[in-house]
């Protein structure tokens, strides 16, 4: 007999009891063996004074046993509440969040009956980083940060759970045609790592025109690795165009630690009517299973599952007339599963999974790489100032005399407004202005920058962020604004 395997549970909110009590029982009739401590996240906590909705004696549970089944929460609107998906995500280091999405037609209707792909997104950096400001009375600022590391890290694992799941290409989305520093190095790095793996094949698309080929025809992707944003909202897109989100469940696997989770809500409008769809949390139990090295446990759950749809017992979100043949709530469903455990679907595709390395977690081997020769070229002054003039703004930067610097170019909302600016350009109080050295070749020094603060305050100027300006092995380190 296996000893039992130490998780960590959360009942959640909303429809979260329903659904865990529902994923619970199928894995003790599955003979799943662990050993569940629970913690409480959520609402309840949120309300409780805590803005992450966790305890802080909750941590140490979750570093023990190191696996988190978690059903979905609500976080309350306003006060400060951050979330406790992004909070969890960020300190245990769970960099890959993996979502699988398979049509399970004709059982559910789905305009993509063939449709299987695995979606994993970049869980900790891009504009999840959740750095922001407010600056101005009419601007607001969020931090994109994308590292090489992270990509490195991303890029690895999902070619290897490629490789390891038995398939055969990899696609990468950004939007590097806009934002070519970020969204460039993600895709960079992805053609550097895919040198490694010859057997898979590879594409790159433009977010933009990838989403549009994944609603129309998810037919002809496999795998696909994004950036955070661009995973959030895509994997969703995926899962529904599928049959349902309420199908669809996710893992997010760090080094030491991971968590499991349906992909949807708590659904507050229907909790306690017992009708909310727990298969989403069910597929994400299996996904642990397979991850704490129980395949044949998920493999007897989730045939169970596909068991249970395929012949027609459907919970609300999912049920068709002339389709379905029976409609159930939570537990009806849940002792449907449980009363196949060990039938295998005839119509849709039976799982197997076999004994194997319970989970992909490839660390990152970094490169050795010489440290970038660095090179600083001026700073960009970011300025509040209300008059919708940029000569007027202009003129008061000219007054600078004394600094080795001079201003060379403003900006507004990331359009070149002076010199020679666009007229037609509408300008907010906030305003990017460019200092290079006064001649071409000049050096330039941080106290040639902290003394030029000093007199753009001595004016009288309200300045609320600088950017240093540097190559890096002579390639410029800054965009350029539109119109230069």
């Amino acid at each position: 007999m296996k000893k039992n395997v130490p998780i960590t549970v959360a009942r959640g909110d909303g429809i979260g009891p329903e659904i865990m009590a529902s994923a619970l029982s199928i894995m003790k009739a599955s003979g799943a063996s662990l050993r569940i401590e629970e913690i409480e996240v959520g609402e309840r906590v949120y309300l409780g004074g805590f803005t992450s909705g966790i305890r802080p004696e909750a941590w140490d549970t979750l570093r023990s046993t190191k696996v988190l089944l978690k059903s979905p929460i609500t976080t309350p609107q306003g006060g400060g509440m951050k979330s406790l998906n992004v909070t969890m995500r960020k300190a245990l280091g769970l960099y890959a969040n993996v979502r699988p999405c398979q049509s399970y037609s004709p059982v559910v209707r789905t305009k993509h009956p063939i449709l299987d792909l695995v979606i994993i997104r970049e869980n900790e950096e891009d504009l999840y980083a959740g750095i922001e400001y407010r600056q101005t009375d009419e601007v607001y600022q969020t931090l994109k940060l994308v590292t090489r590391p992270g990509c490195e890290r991303i890029h690895r694992y999902a070619f290897e759970y490629a490789r390891l799941n038995g398939r055969k290409k990899v696609a990468c989305f950004s939007k590097d045609n806009i934002m070519k520093f970020t969204d460039g190095i993600f895709h960079e790095v992805f053609d550097e790592i895919a040198r490694e793996y010859p057997e898979i094949s590879t594409e790159h698309h433009i977010v933009d025109i990838g989403a549009a080929r994944l609603a129309d025809t998810p037919e002809q992707f496999d795998v696909i690795v994004m950036p955070n944003l661009y995973g959030d909202i895509l994997s969703d897109v995926a899962a529904q165009i599928a049959g349902s989100v309420g199908l669809a469940g996710s893992a997010n696997i760090g080094d030491s630690c991971a968590l499991f989770e349906a992909i949807h809500g708590s659904a507050p409008t229907i909790a306690g009517q017992g009708i909310a769809n727990p298969t989403g949390l069910l597929i994400a139990s299996t996904m642990m299973l397979i991850h704490i090295g129980q395949p044949k446990i998920a493999e007897l759950i989730h045939n169970a599952v596909l068991k249970t749809l395929e012949d027609g017992i459907h919970s609300v979100d999912v049920f068709r007339d002339g389709q379905s043949k029976k409609l159930v709530g939570t537990e009806e469903f849940s002792s449907s599963v449980i009363s196949r455990l060990g039938a295998i679907p005839k119509v849709l595709k039976p799982v197997s999974y076999s004994e194997r390395e319970p989970s992909v977690n490839p660390h990152p081997r970094l490169p050795a790489r010489q440290k970038s020769v660095k090179k600083l070229l001026g700073v960009d002054v970011y300025l509040h100032f209300d008059e919708r003039n940029p000569q007027a703004v202009a003129l008061q930067l000219q007054r600078l005399t004394s600094s080795p610097l001079a201003v060379s170019m403003i900006s507004n909302r990331g359009v070149k407004v002076w010199p020679d600016g666009f007229p037609e350009v509408t300008c907010a109080d906030h305003w990017r202005c460019r200092f290079l050295a006064r001649s071409e070749g000049d050096s330039v020094s941080p106290i040639d920058i902290v003394r030029l603060l000093g007199d753009v305050v001595e004016l009288g100027l309200d300045y609320i962020k600088t950017e240093n300006l540097y190559t890096f092995d002579g390639k410029l380190g800054f965009s350029l604004s539109q119109g230069q």
